[in-house]
C-alpha cells in the first residue's frame, strides 16, 4: 500500500469515528510517516500514527492500533492543554516533529494550522533543539530515577530498559530527525555514521547487553517471542496502555517486522523491541493468565539473560552504566546539535 492511500484511510477514520465527539479538537499525523511522500510504499510491518486532540486533561483510553479499510492505524488522543503554547511544544521532543510539516488530518479551531506555522518555522532553531534534547535527556534521568527495584521482574526490565533506549533520542532529536520507537537503534546508528561518530554506538548496544549477540541467538528469541505474544493475545482482557500492541492486528510489527530486521542483519537492532514486547506480555499474563506467565517465563528470562541480566542487582548496576554514560552522550549530541544546525547551541 502507498503512504498517500494509508493517509487517506486515515483521514476517513477521523471523520467517521473522531470528528462527530464533542470533545474533538482536531487530528494529525505522528510518528514514521511523517515525511514520507505520498507515492512510498508503505511497509507491512509499519502503521499510521493519529493524534486525536480532545478537550478532556485526562482524555479515555486511546483506541490503540486497529484496522480500517486495510490500513493498521495507531490512534492516541491527546490534551487541548499540552498544545497550549508554541513554547511548549517547541521544547517537547515527542510533540515538536509532527509540526514540523504540515501533518494536520483536521483543524476546527485553527489551532493546529497556527503551531504548525510557528513550529516550523523556529523548529530548527539551536535553542530550541537544545531544549528537546534537554527534554530527552530528562527522560533518561527521570526513567532511571523511577526504577522500582520491588516491582515484578518484567516490570523492572520495562522500567530499565524504556530509559535506556532513550539515548538513541538524545541523538535523534540533535539531528533534527524523527525520534522512532521500535527503529530507534537502527536510526541512531545512521545519525552516528552520518556526523562522525561511529565509535559510539558500540556503547549504545552495550548499555542494551547485545553489542555481541549472534543472528541465531536474536532469532530463537524471537521465535520464543512469538509463542508467548499469540499466547497473550488470545487471553489477554485487562487493559493496558500498550494493550493494542499485543493483538494479533498488532503482530504484523511485533513479530515480523523484528524479523525483517533481523534477516537484513540488523538482529542486534532487534532486540529493543523484542525485548519491550516480551515485557509487556507478561505483564499482561500475569494479570490475566498467571499461569501461562509461570509457563513462558523461562522464555523471557532466558532473552533477558543474554543481554547479561539475571536479577535486579544486574539493571541496577546496568542503570548506573547508563547513567555514568550520559555526559558523554551529551558532549556527543552537541557536537551533532552543532552541525546539524549550522551553527553553535545556544
Amino acid at each position: 500500500m502507498r503512504v498517500g492511500a494509508a493517509r487517506s484511510a486515515a483521514t476517513q477514520w477521523v471523520a467517521e469515528h473522531a470528528r462527530t465527539d464533542p470533545a474533538f479538537r482536531g487530528a494529525y499525523f505522528s510518528g514514521s510517516t511523517v515525511g514520507l511522500p505520498d507515492d512510498a510504499e508503505l511497509s507491512p510491518s509499519s502503521d499510521v500514527d493519529i493524534m486525536v486532540v480532545r478537550a478532556e486533561d485526562n482524555p479515555p483510553a486511546k483506541p490503540g492500533k486497529l484496522r480500517f479499510r486495510d490500513t493498521l492505524l495507531e490512534v492516541s488522543h491527546l490534551p487541548w492543554a499540552e498544545l497550549s503554547s508554541t513554547d511548549a511544544v517547541l521544547s517537547s521532543y515527542h510533540l515538536a516533529g509532527s509540526f514540523r510539516r504540515d501533518t494536520i488530518i483536521d483543524d476546527p479551531t485553527g489551532r493546529l494550522r497556527a503551531l504548525h506555522a510557528d513550529v516550523s518555522r523556529r523548529f530548527a532553531e539551536p535553542a530550541w533543539v537544545r531544549r528537546r534534547c534537554e527534554d530527552a535527556r530528562h527522560r533518561v534521568e527521570s526513567g532511571l530515577a523511577a526504577f522500582g527495584p520491588s516491582a515484578p521482574f518484567h516490570e523492572q526490565v520495562t522500567g530499565w530498559l524504556f530509559p535506556t533506549g532513550v539515548t538513541t533520542h538524545v541523538l535523534l532529536v540533535a539531528a533534527l530527525r524523527n525520534p522512532t520507537v521500535r527503529l530507534r537503534y537502527v536510526a541512531a546508528r545512521e545519525v552516528l555514521a552520518t556526523y562522525g561518530h561511529d565509535h559510539l554506538y558500540p556503547e549504545l548496544l552495550e548499555l542494551l547487553g547485545c553489542a555481541r549477540l549472534s543472528a541465531p541467538a536474536v532469532r530463537h528469541h524471537l521465535d520464543e517471542l512469538a509463542d508467548t505474544f499469540d499466547t497473550t493475545a488470545r487471553v489477554a482482557g485487562t487493559p493496558f496502555p500498550f494493550s493494542s500492541d499485543i493483538t494479533a492486528q498488532a503482530r504484523p510489527i511485533a513479530i515480523d517486522g523484528s524479523r525483517l530486521l533481523i534477516d537484513r542483519g540488523d538482529h542486534r537492532e532487534a532486540v529493543f523491541w523484542i525485548v519491550a514486547t516480551f515485557a509487556r506480555c507478561h505483564t499482561i499474563l500475569a494479570a490475566d493468565a498467571p499461569e501461562l506467565h509461570a509457563a513462558r517465563t523461562p522464555a523471557f528470562r532466558a532473552a533477558v539473560a543474554d543481554l547479561g541480566i539475571t536479577s535486579t542487582d544486574d539493571l541496577l548496576r546496568r542503570a548506573e552504566d547508563v547513567g555514568r554514560f550520559l555526559p558523554r552522550l551529551w558532549r556527543t549530541a552537541e557536537e551533532i546539535l552543532d552541525k546539524s544546525v549550522g551553527g553553535p547551541a545556544v
